[in-house]
C-alpha cells in the first residue's frame, strides 16, 4: 500500500493518524504542495485535482480521506482475521463528515503574512505553466488547476469568505465542546476515527498559533487537547514535525527551496 503525502497537509495528517491508531504497514511518498511536486506529471496523471493525499493499494486508488479512513478500518479488521466486518459507528460518521465539510484553505492563508502567501501563489503558477508546457497531454487538468489558483486569490480578497469560514470553525468548535463536555473523546468513552478526523484541525490552529483563541478558551477541547497529544500516532504523525523548533526547520525548509527556485527560475 502506498500513500502520497505530506505533513504539512491536514487531510494528510488525518489519514496518517488512522494509518497509526490501525498499525496498517505502508509505503510513504512524500509530495510538498507548497514546493508544487504534487504537480508533477506523474501524480497528476494518477490525481488530476492535484490534492493530497492519494492512497493505492494495487491498482485502487483513493483520494476523500473519509473513503480512505473507511478503507483502512476494512483492512484492519480483515487483517486480524475477525470474519465480521465492523466500520464506524453512525455516530463517529456523522462527526467526520461534519470536520470534513470545513475547508480549511481560506482560514489557513487568511492567517499566513500577505506577501509569503502572495510569493508562494506565483510561485505554484510559475510551475503549473512550466508543467503544462512540459506534458501537453494534461494541459486540460493544468490550465483548470491555474484557473482554481486564481479565483483562489481572488477569494481571498473576499472579507464575507474569510468571515464564513471562520463561523463555520467555530461553530464546529462549540459543538465539539459540547459534546467533550459529556465524554472524554469525540464520539464517546473510546478513541475513534472521528477523533483522528479533529486531531489535525487543532494541530492546525496550533501552527496558525492561534491555540489561546480557539483552544484554551475552550476548556474541554484543551483537556482533549492535551490528552491525545500523548498518543504515539499523534507523536510520530505531527508532534514529528511540528512541536517546538521543528516546526521552524520544516517551515525554513520549504520557504528555501521556494526562494532559491524562484530566484534561478527553475519550476
Amino acid at each position: 500500500m502506498q500513500l502520497y503525502h505530506h505533513p504539512f497537509d491536514l487531510d494528510s495528517q488525518k489519514v496518517r493518524l488512522a494509518l497509526e491508531e490501525k498499525g496498517t504497514d505502508y509505503t510513504s511518498h512524500h509530495v510538498n504542495p507548497i514546493t508544487g511536486k504534487n504537480l508533477d506529471s506523474s501524480f497528476f496523471k494518477m490525481n488530476p485535482s492535484g490534492r493530497l493525499p492519494v492512497f493505492q493499494n494495487g491498482s485502487h486508488i483513493i483520494y476523500k480521506p473519509i473513503d480512505i479512513i473507511q478503507y483502512i478500518e476494512r483492512i484492519a479488521v480483515i487483517s486480524s482475521g475477525s470474519e465480521v466486518i465492523s466500520t464506524s459507528s453512525r455516530e463517529v460518521i456523522e462527526w467526520m463528515q461534519k470536520i470534513q465539510e470545513w475547508d480549511p484553505r481560506f482560514f489557513t492563508l487568511s492567517h499566513i503574512p500577505e506577501k509569503y502567501r502572495i510569493y508562494v501563489s506565483k510561485f505554484i503558477r510559475q510551475v503549473l505553466i512550466a508543467r503544462m508546457s512540459e506534458s501537453p497531454e494534461l494541459a486540460g487538468a493544468y490550465h483548470k488547476k491555474l484557473r482554481e489558483a486564481y479565483q483562489t486569490e481572488e477569494k481571498l480578497k473576499d472579507p464575507d469568505v474569510l468571515r464564513r469560514s471562520k463561523e463555520h470553525l467555530v461553530r464546529l468548535l462549540d459543538e465539539a465542546e459540547r459534546q467533550l463536555s459529556e465524554t472524554p473523546y469525540l464520539a464517546g468513552e473510546e478513541f475513534t476515527m472521528a477523533d483522528v478526523m479533529l486531531i489535525p484541525m487543532l494541530a492546525r490552529l496550533v501552527l496558525l498559533d492561534l491555540e489561546n483563541d480557539y483552544i484554551t478558551s475552550r476548556p474541554n477541547i484543551a483537556e482533549y487537547w492535551v490528552m491525545v497529544q500523548q498518543r504515539p500516532s499523534y507523536r510520530k504523525v505531527i508532534a514529528k514535525h511540528f512541536d517546538g523548533w521543528r516546526k521552524h526547520k520544516t517551515l525554513f525548509k520549504t520557504w528555501c527551496f521556494v526562494r532559491i527556485r524562484s530566484l534561478l527560475k527553475r519550476y
